[in-house]
């Protein structure tokens, strides 16, 4: 029987490609990493590693079952959830991962709903770019996460990690002055999201289809400091409508025809967990308050 915590191991390895990034991660030591998956090795009767020299790389057996963890952890997670799913309150430590955005509008009126329906949930919440939310869910770092993409940059999903919709918002062209669309403002500065992150792609998309590259004068991914920036007549920028529930004064929105969808993501299998379905359930009525759509 193979064991599910060194499957585990194994699959982080697979990914992270050193022993010593898994000890990181889990915070093992390398030596510890190595015996789990000696013991998984014996555990399935085949090499699954070679090693050469201080590296090491998997074999075609280790190749295999590395594929193959994710229908087996999720199996073990349904299982897990299948059982949770018989008590009648979400109980236990729930850990949220959220960008700041939505820290600062969804979740707190999400916690409290969820405190007074739940008095034995230890709500735990650490702000996480959504981009980053897929492995901190593979990783057992946090139980749910909210993950994004625009309808002009469609997300792709990822093995392991499952998720259902929460919201659907504007997306704004923020200007200082008079109302205007992306084709009227390819002179004017740009305040970007970093490099990587979707806001900024969905930006250069746009800019791109009025024929032009933005040019960029700050880089700033805090939508908050985005619009004061605006309002100081810095530049202009791409906010979506959570952002744009406090706009500072002269400071024009403008919608550009797009919309970002937020979802509720967790682990594949788990969506049977009382707690993942209380919290999605206090998130959602959040959204409509908040948005007034779901």
């Amino acid at each position: 029987m193979l064991d599910p915590r060194r499957l585990r191991l194994l699959r982080d390895l697979a990914r992270l490609g050193t022993i010593a990034a898994v000890a990181g991660l889990r915070g093992y030591t390398a030596s510890a990493v190595s015996q789990q998956l000696s013991a998984l090795e014996r555990e399935a009767g085949a090499p699954l590693l070679e090693r050469t020299g201080r590296r090491v790389r998997l074999t075609a057996a280790g190749e295999a079952l590395a594929a193959s963890s994710d229908d087996v952890l999720e199996a073990l997670e349904r299982a897990e959830a299948a059982v949770a799913a018989t008590r009648d309150a979400a109980t236990g430590r729930l850990r949220i991962g959220a960008f700041p955005t939505a820290v600062r509008t969804l979740l707190p009126d999400a916690l409290v709903r969820l405190g007074e329906r739940h008095p034995g949930l230890e709500l735990h919440v650490v702000e996480l770019d959504p981009a980053d939310v897929p492995a901190a869910l593979r990783e057992d770092r946090v139980d749910v996460g909210l993950v994004q993409d625009y309808d002009v940059a469609p997300g792709r999903g990822v093995p392991g990690v499952a998720s259902v919709p929460l919201c659907v918002e504007r997306v704004y062209l923020a200007s200082h002055g008079p109302g205007r669309g992306v084709d009227d403002v390819r002179d004017q500065p740009w305040i970007l999201a970093g490099p990587g992150t979707l806001c900024r792609a969905v930006a250069e998309h746009l800019c791109a289809a009025a024929g032009y590259e933005p040019r960029e004068r700050h880089v700033v991914d805090d939508f908050t400091t985005v619009l004061a920036l605006v309002a100081a007549g810095q530049g202009v920028a791409i906010v979506p409508q959570l952002a744009a529930t406090s706009v500072p004064a002269g400071v024009r929105l403008d919608p550009v025809g797009t919309t970002r969808r937020t979802r509720v993501a967790h682990r594949a299998g788990a969506d049977r967990r009382p707690e993942v379905r209380a919290f999605t359930r206090a998130l959602r009525e959040s959204a409509v308050a908040t948005l007034g759509a779901a």
